[in-house]
């Protein structure tokens, strides 16, 4: 086990994502020692660190919002409910992956067929 405690969500898209700004960051500072293409280049990189970290996380690499159980504190390990989408998530929402949030009730419609009449799952 690391030798931390928590979930800090240390995840390749965070990394990765980190990585580029900081990049970018770098770019811009250039730009406002002197190097004025720089500027936008480096808005230009601090843009895509954001579309490169929102699609690592769509595509699994990330983490959904709150902290995850120990066992999926490593680096490596991917996250199979993203296809799915996160509740309360906003990159997933913002990808039309809708997931009702924890604790928001369900429209009647939105309920299959097969399901109405059927026992309420009650689950905590």
């Amino acid at each position: 086990m690391s030798g931390h405690q928590y979930d800090e969500g240390h995840t390749i898209a965070g990394w990765t994502g980190c990585a580029v700004a900081t990049a970018g960051s770098a770019l811009a500072g250039a730009g406002l020692c002197g190097w004025r293409p720089g500027i936008w280049w480096g808005v230009g990189v601090m843009a895509a660190a954001v579309l490169v970290t929102w699609g690592l996380h769509l595509a699994g690499w990330g983490k959904p919002p709150g902290p995850r159980p120990a066992d999926q504190w490593r680096l490596r390990d991917r996250d199979r409910a993203a296809r799915e989408g996160h509740p309360g998530c906003l990159g997933c929402r913002l990808a039309g992956r809708r997931v009702p949030a924890r604790g928001v009730a369900v429209r009647e419609s939105a309920v299959p067929a097969s399901r109405k009449g059927a026992p309420a799952d009650v689950s905590s």
